[in-house]
Formats: C-alpha cells, structure tokens, sequence
C-alpha cells in the first residue's frame, strides 16, 4: 500500500488543494481547516446548508498566506464572495482550536473503496487517500493503526456521511445520488476518521503499512481532539 493523494482544505467548505507532502501532528495536516465562515446568527458555516461555498477554492501559498481564488483570504474582493455563497452576515475567520474539525483531524480513504463509491471522490473531502488496497478492506481497519514513515495514523471509525456528499465539488449543484448509494450500500458510512498518533512527515508514494495488534504503538486518545 501506497499513499496515492493528499489533501488540504484551508478554508473550511472550500475547495482544496492536493499536496506532494506534508508534516501531520496532533491538529492533523498544518493549514487544514485554518479558517472557517461564521455569521453572529448562526455561528460556523458549512457547506451543508451554504454549498455555494464549494465553488470558491483556497490553498496556501509560498508564504503561507491563504488565498481564495488566488486573492487574500482577508481581502474586500474575498469577502464579499464569502457573503455571496453564505448570506449578507458571513464572514471568514481564523482557527483558534478544535472546533474546525467536525470530528477528527483527519479523514482516511483507500482506492478499493472509491472504486465501490464509484463518484467523485471530492465529495468526500478525504485528508489522505491510500492506494494499493483491495476491495472494501478499509471497512475492517477500525481501531487499526498505520505506519508512514515515521508517522503513525490511528484510524477510530467510519464517518457517517451527510448531506454534503450530494453537492458537486465544483459547481455546487445538488444530486442525491452519491448520499443515497452510500446509505443503501454501506449503511450510511464510508471513509475512516482519523488522528496522528505520532508526528511525522508523510508524501505520496510513501509505503502504507497496517500495523498488527502486537505492533501497534500507544498512541494519544482521539478524544484529546474534541
């Protein structure tokens, strides 16, 4: 096994960036999630309920300034985009803690699942996508460890999926398909929340190796992540 992608979503609900390589550690990749859309009302956004925000995407750049669409993520042109996508009182705002994450730092997924998915895997906004796997395996790896490297990935439990699967990555527009192939073919789950449990750099083409029982190492508890 093999990792075959990674992942990045500075703004969280934008569309991502793929990357050669990476640090993880205990807030998973550095820069994912950095920033997120709050309004006074509601408190954070997501594109569950605004999924125009799907159609902005942000990466960081050699600096490590967050763009959205190439402008700075403070910017008056970036702003009045959010605004658009999210309503008159959205506004984007930087991380400070572990509640940009939904539920851990990051998401696993292997190649034998997507091709079972059989949409676009941007729908499920994986951290790390890992080649080289048969089949459905992955649905087996709960409370399994990984090794990349140095770095060791805990993986805790399938993510149950939402709405947000229906819309595409791209324009944003709806299709129920995707969501209802994955209630009525794997019970509403796919994908494996995960967490570091030892620091490390990890780069596609890195070997994937799934730790055995008498390998696994003690790692931190996923609930340090809230």
């Amino acid at each position: 096994m093999h990792i075959a992608e990674l992942w990045r979503y500075p703004v969280k609900s934008m569309g991502g960036e793929r990357l050669a390589e990476t640090p993880v550690g205990v807030q998973g990749i550095p820069g994912d999630r950095g920033i997120y859309v709050v309004d006074d009302r509601d408190g954070i956004l997501s594109a569950r309920t605004k999924p125009g925000l799907l159609r902005n995407r942000a990466t960081v750049d050699p600096t490590g300034e967050v763009l959205v669409d190439g402008r700075p993520w403070r910017s008056p042109e970036v702003g009045a985009a959010v605004r658009e996508a999210a309503g008159p009182g959205a506004r984007l705002v930087a991380a400070d803690g572990p509640e940009r994450f939904d539920i851990l730092p990051l998401l696993v997924l292997t190649d034998g699942a997507l091709a079972a998915y059989g949409h676009d895997h941007r729908r499920l906004r994986p951290n790390v996508v890992i080649g080289g796997v048969s089949g459905l395996a992955e649905r087996g790896w709960e409370g399994r460890q990984l090794a990349v490297g140095e770095a060791v990935i805990g993986l805790a439990d399938l993510r149950g999926r939402c709405v947000m699967t229906t819309f595409d990555p791209d324009t944003a527009e709806p299709d129920l398909e995707p969501f209802l192939h994955v209630r009525r073919a794997f019970g509403g789950t796919f994908a494996l929340n995960a967490w570091a449990g030892r620091d490390g750099r990890i780069a596609v083409g890195d070997e994937v190796r799934l730790l055995d029982e008498h390998e696994a190492l003690a790692v931190p508890e996923r609930g340090r992540y809230g």
